[in-house]
């Protein structure tokens, strides 16, 4: 068998298995969809967002990109590959199709006349059935003080041990992992590689994490925040530049900062579109829950050299190992939007020269000392939608179907009533 998948809006693989026999053909033809399920929600419904409704619910063809193929360790005789959707009348990309969005913010940057290399990192929680529980789920070993622990400390199955080795032979090329501060909350990094590569590697990441849980009767969840009482979950992305002899463009000499010219213009530009990078990076409404001041993810727009308090981070390593580390990111986050937003702030940053503030120093939570970061999952998406740039370097129809799909969720949240105020207000009022 070979699974064809592809990543919807929400970064979620939809697919379908192929017998191995009729793969040829469906290599030349395609695997036909809904072109709906980039309306549909997490529920099940389908939202009126890029006119999918008033089309009828045509088709798009999903083309497996044989390049990607791969075994799936957990499913004998069963391999994997992601998909291309194109439209059936004129075989031209599908412009809601996150692969296709990041490939556009690419054939863009190449103008600069530099690749970007990206190095995910992200981090999700492990859950227990729990019906004492009101969702019905609680965190896994949930012992406090467990950050960067390794063994059976804070992991008494070996969940991470087996879980690297199974991502490893999987092919998606980690490089560890580690327990991270909230009980049950495990990070795990992958090899940089050029951002295609990386973004198809993270969206197989946390699909193959989720499959694993599933299979042992635990959820692995990308939510942002999902519990109240524990942290929330981080989506970094490490970023540096190639020249076409493959030099790091972002190292520079002479400079006290140890950054080139790019390197700055490149923060510039992150930090000029990072309220509009929100909407893409912090996509849910519960994104914004994972914010705050002393919640060790960003809250101010600023950068730090070595500054893990700061949403961009420059690591202390120069040379060729100079990068950016922005940490703006969830969870949460397809990985083709979160980076293809990346890509195209940076691209901004350079071609325009942006010179970024001073660098802040100390613990940066201090609103005086920089702008804040968007506050509400509706403040992104209006940054979003008035941010031409950006929007011209993702595709205007793209961002038209992706900020509806998400003022339809902001709605349903709106009109959901939440176990929150029936404890607040029910008794007393």
């Amino acid at each position: 068998m070979v699974r064809v998948v592809f990543p919807d809006l929400l970064g979620t693989d939809r697919g379908r298995d192929v017998l191995v026999e009729h793969l040829p053909a469906v290599t030349q033809r395609g695997l036909s969809f809904c072109r709906a399920v980039y309306s549909t929600t997490p529920g099940g419904k389908t939202t009126e967002n890029g006119g999918v409704l008033d089309a009828g619910l045509p088709d798009v063809i999903v083309v497996p990109d044989l390049d990607t193929l791969l075994p799936i360790p957990w499913e004998p005789g069963v391999a994997w590959c992601i998909g291309d959707a194109v439209s059936p009348a004129d075989e031209r990309p599908v412009d809601e199709s996150p692969r296709q969005v990041l490939r556009r913010a690419l054939e863009i940057f190449e103008t600069t006349g530099l690749s970007p290399v990206i190095g995910p990192e992200l981090e999700y929680f492990l859950c227990e059935p729990d019906e004492d529980r009101p969702n019905g789920w609680r965190p896994y070993c949930d012992e406090p003080g467990n950050v960067y622990a390794t063994g059976r400390r804070g992991d008494s199955d070996g969940h991470l041990l087996r879980t690297l080795r199974t991502l490893s032979s999987a092919g998606l090329q980690t490089t560890g992992g580690n327990h991270e501060y909230a009980g049950g909350q495990f990070e795990i990094n992958l090899v940089h590689s050029p951002a295609m590569d990386a973004a198809d590697r993270a969206f197989r990441f946390k699909t193959s994490v989720k499959e694993l849980a599933r299979r042992e009767g635990r959820l692995a969840t990308f939510m942002a925040k999902p519990f109240n009482d524990g942290g929330g979950s981080g989506f970094h992305l490490h970023l540096s530049c190639h020249e076409k002899d493959g030099r790091n463009a972002f190292q520079g000499s002479g400079t006290s900062s140890g950054l080139s010219d790019e390197a700055r213009w490149a923060i510039g530009g992150i930090l000029k579109h990072a309220p509009a990078l929100a909407a893409l990076l912090n996509p849910t409404v519960n994104s914004y829950k994972r914010f705050g001041p002393d919640s060790l993810a960003p809250w101010l727009i600023d950068w730090g050299l070595d500054n893990r308090s700061a949403m961009l981070r420059v690591p202390a390593e120069r040379g060729e190992t100079t990068r950016l580390e922005l940490r703006l990111g969830d969870a949460s986050a397809n990985p083709y939007l979160g980076i293809a937003g990346l890509i195209a702030a940076t691209y901004l940053g350079i071609r325009d020269q942006i010179e970024p503030p001073r660098p802040s120093a100390g613990y940066g939570y201090d609103p005086s000392k920089a702008p804040t970061l968007p506050a509400t999952l509706p403040d992104a998406l209006a940054y979003l939608e008035e941010d031409t740039a950006m929007v011209d370097v993702l595709g205007k129809d793209f961002v038209r179907s992706y900020v509806d799909f998400k003022w339809e969720e902001v709605a349903r949240f709106q009109r959901f009533v939440t176990d929150w105020e029936f404890t607040e207000y029910a008794y007393h009022l």
